[in-house]
């Protein structure tokens, strides 16, 4: 197998071009039909789906933080402009993309995209579940068909073929990699399965069925609004979702991409690709998108590694859209289901189920929480959201419960209390319980070699108490403090009166 180098900003990232060309022209044919039916569902026209698929897809191949990440006209950004098509049309939408895409810079160029970093792993599994459910949901919806307006299931023969080319394409899938790994399964099941219902003249609900794919390339469109305050009352709330569900998308995309191959991207160089991709979406009549988790997978389980087949899938649209629409609009529907169909099996973590026993009981729960709001409400930023606000409050619970005293009274009969764990606001009950003001000698000493202050609830703490030392005469002495403690306390102002006990700096040989 020949391996080259190949660059584009990765100038010693190994690229297998086969691999890579394969891959990225297997992610194209799941692409479209995902990016038709986000466009058709939000009332866009067809084509901004497309655009949005070609814009984003080769924008952040090129530039984005991830090699292998496969970005599209996805979903869960479009939803977020739905309402403001219906009360404002197009043209409010795509300055809405354009300001999205705005903010998602600023939130690169301000290296926020580092705070991704900080979902804990049972969120992660929530998540990845909750989405692999949502995908292989979304699949049953091409065994329903549209009779007097009203979508209704598929029965008889219709359903029959559906399921068997269905099956067909999963079986092709599964064992063609234990024959042979030269060419991804799903493009072969793909190409199979079309040259069958090709060739015997099958009845099947096929790309033609969604929406016509073909048109001209995006032409350069400055949004038609006026540019004023109301205006940007208007579009702002709505572009500020739509960055931030892309952002977090993304981002926790890239994590996902990060642990299948052992590698680590850069998230503030993917916000600012994004960002970029969703202006040029504003002003080319693309809907705008973001990392797209199933069609990323596709992409690395067909073996891509680099940024080629990005850039091979997103070019391999604008062919379709400009000459191959009338071969590509003859895909059978039941190929690319059978294809996401497997996409959804290998992105739930069956681990997650291996190692429930040995979890928290918390982390179950947070994980099982998210992935039931995501699978029901379809909002995968809030369900994160939420699972990262209860797992900070179940730490901070849990850490609140650390902080021991230990004391003894030396035979000076100075009082001495060393603190272990960190004080800060949840442990601040826990801390003000330990001390025995009323029967404490003269002179008290805590000592924090062990603890740290974290928070203004932990100064406000130790000024309380300092208060209650005082009212009682004694003397209260602070040993230990680090430095970043000791400056919280100096950015208190007058908030603590105590003696603060420097440690002393000793020097070795190495120093001089």
């Amino acid at each position: 197998m020949t391996k080259s180098y190949f660059g584009l900003f990765d100038f010693t990232q190994k690229v297998n071009y086969k691999t890579e060309v394969f891959a990225g022209l297997t992610v194209a044919m799941t692409m479209m039909p995902e990016s038709l039916s986000f466009a058709i569902l939000a009332g866009f026209p067809p084509l901004m789906g497309l655009y949005a698929a070609f814009i984003m897809g080769l924008i952040t191949s090129v530039l984005g933080g991830r090699p292998g990440l496969i970005s599209g006209g996805a979903g869960a950004t479009v939803v977020v402009l739905i309402a403001l098509m219906k009360s404002h049309g197009i043209e409010y939408v795509l300055a809405a993309v354009a300001l999205a895409g705005l903010i998602q810079i600023l939130a690169g160029i301000f290296k926020l995209g580092k705070f991704i970093r900080l979902v804990p792993q049972p969120v992660m599994y929530g998540f990845v579940n909750g989405l692999a459910v949502i995908i292989f949901m979304a699949q049953l919806e091409q065994f329903k068909t549209v009779v007097n307006g009203e979508s209704t299931w598929l029965t008889g023969s219709p359903l029959y073929i559906m399921v068997a080319l269905v099956a067909f394409t999963i079986a092709i899938i599964v064992i063609l990699p234990r024959l042979t790994r030269a060419i991804p399964p799903s493009l072969v099941a793909i190409i199979i399965v079309f040259l069958i219902v090709l060739g015997f003249g099958i009845d099947t609900k096929t790309v033609r069925d969604i929406a016509a794919v073909s048109g001209g390339f995006p032409s350069f469109h400055i949004p038609v609004i006026s540019l004023n305050m109301s205006t940007l009352e208007i579009i702002f709330p709505y572009a500020l979702i739509m960055a931030g569900v892309g952002l977090t998308e993304g981002l926790l995309t890239l994590n996902l991409v990060d642990e299948i191959t052992g590698t680590r991207g850069n998230s503030n160089r993917e916000c600012i690709a994004q960002g970029s991709a969703n202006i040029l979406n504003g002003f080319f009549s693309g809907m705008g998108g973001c990392p797209m988790i199933a069609q990323t997978l596709v992409n690395l389980s067909a073996g891509a590694r680099a940024r080629l087949s990005g850039i091979v899938a997103s070019l391999t649209i604008l062919l379709i859209i400009l000459y191959g629409a009338p071969v590509i609009e003859l895909v059978p529907m039941a190929a690319l289901t059978g294809v996401m169909i497997m996409v959804s099996i290998g992105t739930f973590e069956w681990i997650s189920f291996r190692i429930i026993n040995k979890m928290p009981v918390a982390d179950i729960l947070v994980g099982v929480l998210v992935a039931v709001i995501t699978v029901v409400l379809h909002n995968l930023a809030l369900a994160v959201l939420i699972g990262v606000i209860i797992s900070a409050l179940v730490f901070a619970w849990e850490s609140s419960k650390r902080i021991r005293a230990k004391k003894y009274t030396d035979a000076d009969g100075i009082k001495h209390y060393e603190i272990y764990g960190p004080l800060f606001f949840g442990a601040v009950a826990v801390f003000n319980e330990k001390f025995d003001v009323a029967g404490d000698p003269a002179e008290v000493v805590i000592d924090f070699r062990d603890s740290r202050i974290a928070d203004m609830s932990g100064i406000d703490a130790l000024n309380k108490l300092t208060a209650r030392y005082r009212k009682a005469g004694k003397k209260l002495t602070l040993k230990h403090l680090s430095p970043d403690c000791r400056m919280l306390l100096e950015n208190a102002g007058e908030l603590i009166e105590v003696n603060i006990v420097e440690d002393p700096e000793y020097r070795v040989a190495a120093d001089r």
